[in-house]
Order: structure tokens, then sequence, then C-alpha cells
């Protein structure tokens, strides 16, 4: 029996009531986009001026990164003065700094990190270059904060004065790495976790092999970390004028230090010679008053937002150049198809390199590297994209922030020049493959699977059964080749040979430094250097600076640009900052987070042919 069809009648006040409510739908979403195009608008006429004489307020907040995750525009707007997730922009920092350094209205520099939840050394490190040719106008920079958590004092080590609160503390740890081991619980549930693999390095799959670091990763993974050690350590006693070896016997020796001073840290702090003086947030105030001009009860600043949204203006009047050089950022995993930013889509980074093929003002590229891999179909159709901007004259160059490693550096391999900064994480040229199955499992609940094929390997990706030999020979053969792939690319855009990449290949990893001498890259430097590099080899003088991102959508450009009208004129009403410093994870948190990192990344695991190119101790 059928259901019977409603009548024509019926049907057209469906249709006609379908009709109302789009419109109505339609005019609601109208209603709100004027409604906040005229509070924007009001807004607009109130970004705070920059001062005839004064501070630039930096103080970062959230996680600094080279590209901001995708939020819906809408959502951000009615977001506005909330820190949650909170991001700033690495270039946007630098910029700041670097405009200020020549900009006779800026006075003094104050660094404020209590709010900036943590960074990357690389990155830190480019922040720490900018503030050192701001130190070379002589314009005195002031760092302060309630307490300085390890990335938090390597900026503020750069000041020539830095101010901590009597209960404060800089908490200075080393760096770590540790991991959670699942091979005797995966033997208790009876999972067999079918591991192919190239290379002794490539150690993502460790965690399922064994109950323990191997001897081999474990000699990488220390080298890797004492170098970082070394350039953190190092930089700061250069900056403090402190002797050698200072950093770590304050990390090493903190418990019996901090006994011989009653447990008070800030005292601690001082003796030592990370901070100069200490003082509440009163005697702060009273001392910033005193040394930066203003006003009798108080000084004269700008915050950075509201500072770029004036200087930005002005620049853009003042360029008369055609010829750009476009950067683009590829920042987090690597998927198959288009995704929104904070991710790299396969399809997405290809398309915005055919549209850079297509504009004859794009003179060269700068491809911003922050990923540690992910889809090597992925990393395959950006990398084709790339050689055929290449192909037409127009030279690419790499610049690798915190990491570019595995797939990260299948991108990047073929560039015209490779630029990274010593403490960057790159190489691991590896790949590896993984398939459970929990038959096993199943039988031990009485479930059992049977059947019929065509051929032998007809179910060759059924969980509920075993892999057969010739399915793990299938995929292991997939591996190799994929391995052999990325060895010969790299030998191709690096002039060596296949047996010499695979001496530095099999997954290992290496810092910017080791991988200068490995020759997997051609000169240490930042994303400024690079935009340097890239305007020689196209032979520019005159020319401006294109950031391209992913095409959105008409709505996406009026609630973005609103939201950044919104933004700035809240930070000039001083309505957006945060009035206390941001709490860390307590110590369930960070472990609930440290035993899902590994399952983290199962989301992006979208290759059409389940290989993967990841570097497992890059950052995220």
């Amino acid at each position: 029996m059928t259901d019977k069809k409603p009548g024509l009648i019926r049907r057209i006040f469906q249709f006609i009531g379908s009709v109302l409510t789009a419109i109505r739908y339609a005019f609601s979403l109208l209603i709100v986009v004027v409604l906040f195009s005229v509070i924007g608008g009001m807004f607009a006429d109130n970004i705070q001026p920059v001062p005839a004489e004064g501070a630039l307020y930096l103080a970062p907040q959230g996680v600094l990164v080279d590209q901001k995750s995708y939020v819906d525009p809408l959502a951000q707007v009615l977001a506005q003065g909330s820190q949650q997730n909170a991001e700033t922009l690495v270039r946007d920092i630098v910029e700041a700094i670097d405009t200020a350094r020549d900009d006779s209205r800026i006075t003094h520099l104050l660094l404020d990190t209590g709010y900036m939840a943590g960074a990357s050394l690389s990155k830190l490190q480019e922040i720490g270059a900018a503030l050192r040719r701001f130190k070379a106008t002589e314009k005195p920079i002031i760092a302060v904060a309630d307490y300085f958590t390890q990335s938090q004092y390597f900026l503020a080590a750069h000041a020539d004065e830095i101010i901590l609160n009597p209960l404060g503390a800089v908490m200075i740890t080393g760096f770590g790495s540790y991991r959670n081991y699942f091979k005797e619980a995966l033997d208790k549930l009876n999972i067999t976790m079918n591991i192919f693999r190239v290379g002794q390095f490539k150690s993502a799959v460790e965690p399922l092999m064994g109950n323990s670091m191997s001897p081999q990763v474990r000699d990488e993974t220390g080298a890797l970390l004492n170098d970082l050690w070394q350039s953190y350590t190092s930089e700061i006693e250069n900056l403090r004028s402190l002797d050698e070896g200072t950093v770590n016997e304050y990390a090493n020796n903190l418990h019996l230090s901090l006994e011989q001073y009653k447990g008070d840290s800030a005292a601690l702090s001082q003796a030592v010679g990370l901070v100069d003086t200490i003082t509440n947030r009163s005697g702060i105030h009273q001392y910033l008053t005193a040394n930066i001009a203003g006003e009798e009860d108080d000084f004269f600043s700008i915050d950075m937002d509201s500072y770029l949204s004036n200087t930005r203006l002005v620049n853009k009047r003042l360029s008369t150049g055609q010829d750009q050089i476009a950067v683009v950022v590829a920042s987090g995993s690597i998927m198959d198809g288009q995704q929104p930013e904070g991710s790299i889509g396969g399809d997405t980074l290809a398309m915005i390199f055919r549209e850079l093929r297509e504009d004859e003002n794009v003179k060269a590229v700068v491809l911003r590297v922050d990923s540690g891999g992910g889809s090597a179909f992925a990393s395959e159709i950006i990398r084709d994209s790339i050689n055929a901007t290449q192909d037409q004259g127009i030279p690419v160059v790499v610049s690798m922030s915190s990491a570019a490693a595995s797939g990260g550096y299948w991108i990047a391999a073929e560039a015209d020049r490779i630029l990274a900064m010593p403490t960057t994480i790159t190489g691991s040229i590896g790949v590896w493959g993984v398939v459970p199955t929990i038959d096993q499992s199943l039988a031990k609940l009485g479930i059992y699977s049977d059947g019929v094929g065509t051929t032998d390997i007809a179910a060759m990706m059924e969980l509920d059964r075993p892999l057969t030999e010739q399915t793990k020979r299938i995929i292991q053969s997939g591996v190799d080749n994929i391995y052999t792939r990325f060895i010969t690319l790299v030998a191709n855009g690096r002039d060596s040979t296949p047996a010499e990449v695979h001496e530095i290949a099999q997954g290992r990893v290496w810092t910017g430094n080791q991988a200068l001498a490995n020759g997997l890259i051609d000169q240490l430097g930042d994303l400024n250097d690079a935009i340097v590099v890239a305007a020689e080899i196209a032979d520019l003088n005159d020319y401006q600076i294109d950031y391209r991102r992913k095409e959105m959508t008409p709505i996406e450009v009026l609630l973005t640009g609103l939201n950044s009208n919104v933004a700035a004129s809240l930070q000039g009403l001083g309505l957006t900052l945060p009035i206390e410093s941001s709490i860390p994870d307590n110590n369930l948190v960070r472990y609930a987070k440290k035993i899902l990192a590994p399952l983290s990344f199962i989301d992006t695991l979208n290759d059409p042919q389940n290989i993967y190119l990841y570097c497992e101790k890059c950052p995220l």
C-alpha cells in the first residue's frame, strides 16, 4: 500500500510556505548583518589613535600561531571580549614591533606576557629577533608579569627591565618528551595492531608496539631535546648576561634553592638574575607612569591591534608597487580534499596555488609551512601544484615555522629555497601505516566472521578478520613505494642522491641547525628573511606582500570585516583586556590531553590510500 499524495492545493500551499520560510530566514540574517554593520560603523570612529608619545602595549593572548583556526565569523563577532581559545598571529606581533621600531611616536615597548598560553621555541625566537631589532634603537623594553612560564620568560628575557609580582615566579623546567605505551593493554583486549613502516626512527606507532621507548628513538629524542634546550638556555644567558649553565642549574636545583629562600620564588628569581624588580601591580603602574610619557596619574600607550589598524591604513595609502610576493600559510595536519584554515587541505592549497599562477601581479611565493604532515596523497597534490607554479617562472621559497616534517617536508623539498629557524623541527622522512584487527576480541565474545569471496583478498580490509599474508605484503609494498618516492623527490630537490638522503631519512627528525648541516635546508632565517630571499630571486625592488587565504563566501567576508572593526574598536575602548592572567590546565586536564594525544589525529586520517607521512615528535 502506498501513501496518498497530497492534493494540488495542499502542495501549492506547502510550496508557498517553504518560500516564506526561506524569505524569513534570509530577512533575519539581513537584519543581523545590518545591525552589526551599524554597530561596526559606530565603533569605527572610536579606534584608539596612536599617541603623540607613548608605549606600544604588547600583550599576546592565547597560543601564538601562523594561522588561526577557522571559527564561524558570526560566532566570532558574538564572542567579542571572550578570551577562550584565543590565538595571536606571530606575524602580527613581528609587524607591530618592527613598525614601532621606526615610529618616533613609540618611545617604549611594554611587554605583558601574562595572557600568552604558549608557543613553540622557533616562534618565540622569531619574535625575539624582532625584539632585538627594537632594542637596537635604544628604545626601552619593559616586561611585566605576575608569573612567568617557560615560554613567557623567553620573550621577557629580551627586555631591558623585567618586573615580577612578589607572589610570582619564573618557572623554567626544561624540555621533555614522555608518552603512554599501549601494547600490554592492547594484548589484554586481544586487539591486533598490524604495523607497516619504513625507517627505524619512524616512532609514531611505537606506543602500539611495546611498553617503552626503543633505544634508537630514545637517543634521537634526547639529541633533539638537548639541542633545543641548549638554544633556549644559551639565548637567555646571553640576554641576561648570566654565566653559562646558570639556567640549567636553576632548573635542576630549584628544590634546594627554594628551601634556601624559604619558598620565596620571586626573591630567588631576582637573586639568580632572571628578574630585575619585584613589586606589586600598584608599584608597576607607578613605575610605568614615572618612566613613560603621560598624564599625572597614568601613562600613554596603545595596544597592538589598534596600532596595527592605524599603521596599516597609512602604509596602504603609501604603497605604489603592483608587483606582489604572495605569502601562503600551510598550517596543521595535511588532509585530503577541501579543509578550513587551521588544517591543510590538499585541494584547498592546490587551488590557492592555481589562483596565484593566474594572477599576473604575483612574481614570487613564500610558503610558510607549520605542519608535522598527514595524508601522503594530499601532500603529493600540493607538491604537484607548487611545481606547476614554478614551471611558470614563479619562484617558491619555503619558510619553515615550528615544524615542517614528514608531509610538511614532502611539500617543501623541491622549493627554490628553504629557510628554517634554528629550532624548527624538520625531516622525519619516513612512512608508516597501521591496521587494527579485532577478530580475537570478538572471538572472546563468541562472535566470528565467515563467508566466501571471489579472490583471496576480497575481505582484505575487514577489521573483524585477521589480515592475510597477501594483504600484509600489499600494504607494505605501498609503504615502501611511498618511501622510495619520498627520498627520490628529496634527492631531486636537494641536488643529492636517494642513497645519501636515506642516510639522514628513515623517519629521523632534525632541528633547523642540524638540517642545515645535513643539507635539508639552504639557510637559517625567519619569515621576513624568506620574503627578502623571494624578492632577490624574482629580482624585485618595489613590491607588496599579499597574504593569500582560502576564498571566503560573501557573508564570511562581510562578517570577518565587521569582526575586525568591532575587535579593534573594543580594544580602543579598553574593553577586551583580560582582568586576570589565564589559569593553566590542572594536572587532571593535562593528563587527559596527554593520554588522548596518540588518538588526537584520528579525525585527520582521510587519505584515500590510508598511507601517511606524520611526524610524531613535532609540536602540535
